[in-house]
């Protein structure tokens, strides 16, 4: 029993090891990726759910590194207003080349809907803006979706609100972080399945609709 017992606390104590060494290593890659902001590309896509991704977004749609700004993943209840207020600093071109996409639901979904819309405009590059922990995930759908797209990373990193505690920040932060590890091992494991048993999942999804920021902001569904 004692053996037994012994077996048990190195086994478990090994793949706490490991799930630890691959949470520093998923921290330090997310952090380590490297951005190129001379680089101008097709598109500029943004995955909605972080602060301050989609301001980053229109941040560097304003200043010309793309020729349209592609939105993912937004609710449909999203207020008209909010919206707008965000995209008032380019609002010239908001009618013509902000396209928001509202058939995404997790990253999986986005990676689709936007290789649909990529298709659509025939374009071969890509801006991927999302924050820095979502980013090695998101690049893994992405590259998966569209293979024959080249993608640039552009990681949002998010300071701590004024009047936040460094305690309350660093909690969320590692929160966020370590759920977003799970997931980032989840999607290794699918990728590997798909591998070994081919068409266990589709990489494509059904063709989906596109939507002018206009036609969606302005309508209120």
């Amino acid at each position: 029993m004692t053996r037994r017992l012994k077996a048990l606390a190195i086994l478990a104590g090994g793949c706490a090891g490991l799930w630890l060494g691959g949470l520093l290593w998923f921290v330090h890659d997310g952090l380590s990726v490297a951005d190129n902001p001379a680089q101008r590309t097709d598109a500029i896509v943004v995955l909605t759910g972080g602060r301050l991704r989609l301001e980053s977004a229109v941040d560097l749609f304003g200043e010309g590194k793309a020729q349209k700004l592609f939105i993912s993943g937004v609710n449909h209840r999203v207020d008209r207003e909010d919206l707008m207020r965000v995209f008032e600093p380019v609002a010239n071109r908001a009618q013509c080349c902000i396209v928001l996409g509202h058939d995404a639901d997790n990253t999986l979904g986005n990676a689709r809907e936007t290789a649909q819309w990529m298709r659509q405009e025939r374009y071969a590059s890509l801006r991927l803006v999302t924050s820095w922990y979502h980013m090695p995930r998101s690049l893994i759908e992405f590259h998966r979706a569209m293979p024959d797209v080249e993608v640039v990373a552009s990681p949002v990193f998010v300071k701590p609100e004024p009047g936040e505690s460094r305690l309350a920040a660093w909690s969320g932060a590692a929160g966020l972080t370590v759920g977003e590890y799970h997931k980032f091992l989840a999607v290794l494991l699918r990728t590997a399945a798909e591998t070994v048993l081919p068409g266990l999942m589709p990489a494509r999804g059904p063709d989906l609709p596109e939507k002018t920021a206009t036609a969606a902001a302005l309508h209120r569904q």
